[in-house]
């Protein structure tokens, strides 16, 4: 895909998703003015791009739309639910036709427009209140020629302008695209054509005269350019391994500095600190801005799921409102971009699990209503993202059961409300007896464990039943640099996530024994203590430190010492799977120092649910 065609499929595909965010809006509130615009100029905007692009069909459905909200916001016609269904089926047809351009696919091979699509707009155009019925595929309409018009998008470029920058007038034939039914009527086109100013039918000279630009009459100032993701993602390696670097240097100039020095030595070790100082600073600011740059708002990945809600709804018959907050959270790109699917599979999970029949929910008090709440926030140095809803919530004791008939679970395990809400997680576990066009095959939630945890999260599940469920997923907010405790235990260095660490404490000689496992008081609650060392399957020596951790079910975890705390560039573990341990990274002094994963300290020092007797 050339440059050119790139950028025009990047800007309207974030105009598309925005697009089916201001539709959903509108179905609500009909009557909003601004949306109604905000919709018009999106797909007038795709339209002047895909007209530069030769992309005929997409320009087709775009016009057509186009045509529809100037209709719905001069009053012509009324915001009907066939109008909203017929912008929705435009969009999604835009965006099929942009996701097989970004895959490689040439702009000559894309599908035509289908005709139900032309006519569902037409229909809506004509304020019809009903789609019409399936008609057979007819003949193409016939070709006509469409004036390019000047678009502008809410942060891209302007397509129309640059056709008619680099293209002289009169050089080239107008622009033909399939015939739509055009808004300039034969009457009103010498009118349109007599606007035009004189000069448009003179040969280009090379001069831009479309305005703005700086005081010196230079292009207009750019305030971001694009830069590929793997650029980004090697600068950002290269930065975190000059703050190793860095580190490590200050480590060996302390260790020098105990030896005496005289003279023009000690001027010069000192000049060597003041450097080696400098260049910390500036190699640390480096990797902060370099960070920067792959953060991204979650609200580009939440956008998404309005539609998705509304569509799995219509299909189950449910009435669902799925609300939005702390879109504005950021967090690094490449979590954004591996949230998708385990985020459609719980929006499923809840939509075909969790929500009730209307005749149910009226029977317990609920409102017909349900709703699907989708939350971000941020949490010292993690991501919380939550999704809960207002269901029946999960009877722990029903999972038992079905685990324990499909065989997946033995006859004594799981005894805990806890253990047994994380049966969801088992593959091929389904509540279902019979499987639907939403769940029921045994597949979901497990992908939605292992996608977490692949990003060094964890999930959570909450529920009470007759009231509703939460899950809620915790993950680094950078993935390359994290937060940790150094410790040390059977000789060995490991690094523990900042982010469940609450508060280190003294271990006694000897512990209370509940049930013959050691406890210890914290706070006036017994806490279990569990071996680090153990939990790893190394010899266990002597531990007389310990470690809270905030995990839904807290624990103390003994460790030989503390050696400190380190923000550590962290390299995931690729040739081989260590239980426990998500990647690797190097101490200021150089020492390879394994990470422990952030789920498994999560789930109690066990790498999965402790499903068996």
């Amino acid at each position: 895909m050339d440059d050119m065609l790139k950028d025009f499929v990047v800007e309207a595909l974030e105009l598309a998703t925005n697009v089916e965010e201001h539709l959903l809006t509108l179905e609500r509130n009909p009557g909003d003015l601004n949306t109604l615009n905000a919709v018009f100029r999106s797909f007038h905007t795709i339209k002047g791009g895909a007209g530069f692009m030769n992309l005929p069909a997409m320009v087709s459905a775009c016009h057509l739309t186009e045509n529809l909200f100037d209709a719905l916001r001069t009053g012509q016609v009324p915001v009907t639910p066939i109008a909203i269904e017929a912008a929705l089926q435009a969009s999604g047809f835009v965006a099929d036709q942009l996701d097989e351009l970004a895959n490689g696919a040439q702009p000559e091979s894309l599908s035509a427009m289908p005709a139900s699509l032309e006519d569902i707009l037409t229909s809506a155009i004509e304020g019809k209140t009903e789609a019409p019925a399936a008609a057979p595929a007819v003949a193409a309409a016939a070709v006509t020629s469409v004036t390019a018009v000047s678009t502008v998008g809410d942060d891209g470029l302007d397509w129309n302008a640059l056709y008619l920058a680099v293209v002289p007038a009169g050089t080239v034939p107008e622009l033909t695209v399939a015939s739509v039914a055009p808004t300039v009527t034969a009457e009103a086109a010498p009118a349109a054509a007599a606007a035009k100013p004189a000069e448009a039918n003179k040969p280009w000279d090379g001069v831009d005269r479309r305005g703005g630009g700086d005081k010196q009459g230079g292009a207009l100032k750019e305030d971001s350019i694009r830069v590929d993701a793997v650029k980004l993602d090697t600068l950002l390696e290269v930065a975190g391994e000059s703050v190793q670097a860095a580190n490590q240097a200050s480590v060996l100039l302390e260790k020098l500095a105990q030896f005496p020095v005289e003279g023009h030595a000690a001027t010069l070790m000192a000049a060597l600190a003041e450097t080696l100082n400098r260049a910390s600073r500036y190699s640390t600011e480096l990797q902060r801005a370099t960070l920067a740059t792959r953060m991204q708002p979650v609200g580009k990945l939440f956008q998404k799921f309005p539609r998705l809600v509304r569509e799995l709804a219509k299909d189950l018959g449910k009435d669902v409102e799925l609300q939005i907050e702390g879109a504005e959270t950021e967090v690094d790109r490449v979590v954004v971009d591996s949230l998708y699917d385990p985020l459609v599979h719980m929006l499923r999970n809840s939509l075909d699990h969790g929500i009730e029949e209307a005749a149910v929910r009226a029977k317990s008090g609920k409102p017909a209503k349900s709703t699907i709440l989708l939350k971000a926030w941020q949490e010292a140095s993690s991501v919380m993202i939550e999704l809960s809803d207002d269901g029946k919530g999960m009877d722990g004791q029903q999972l038992r059961a079905k685990a324990i008939s499909k065989g997946l679970i033995s006859d004594n395990a799981a005894q805990t409300q806890e253990e047994m809400l994380q049966l969801v997680f088992l593959p091929g576990f389904s509540t279902k007896e019979v499987a639907n066009s939403v769940s029921g095959r045994g597949v979901g939630m497990d992908v939605v464990k292992t996608a977490v945890e692949k990003h060094r999260g964890a999930i959570t599940i909450d529920s009470v039943l007759g009231s509703g469920t939460r899950f809620s997923i915790r993950l680094p907010i950078e993935l390359s640099i994290v937060p940790t405790m150094l410790v040390r235990s059977s000789d060995a260095a490991l690094a523990l996530p900042m982010a469940v660490v609450q508060r280190v404490v003294e271990l006694p000689e000897e512990f209370e024994q509940v049930g013959g496992a050691p406890v210890l008081r914290d706070q006036g609650r017994p806490l279990p203590v569990r071996s680090l060392a153990g939990a790893l399957a190394y010899e266990v020596g002597v531990e007389k430190v310990g470690i809270v951790i905030a995990a839904p079910q807290p624990y103390i975890l003994s460790v030989g010492m503390v050696e400190g705390t380190a923000d550590l560039v962290i390299k995931p573990m690729t040739a081989i799977t260590v239980p426990g341990i998500a990647g690797t990274a190097r101490s200021a002094e150089g020492e390879l120092v394994l990470v422990v994963g952030l789920s498994f300290l999560l789930d109690g020092c066990r790498s999965t649910p402790r499903l068996a007797a």
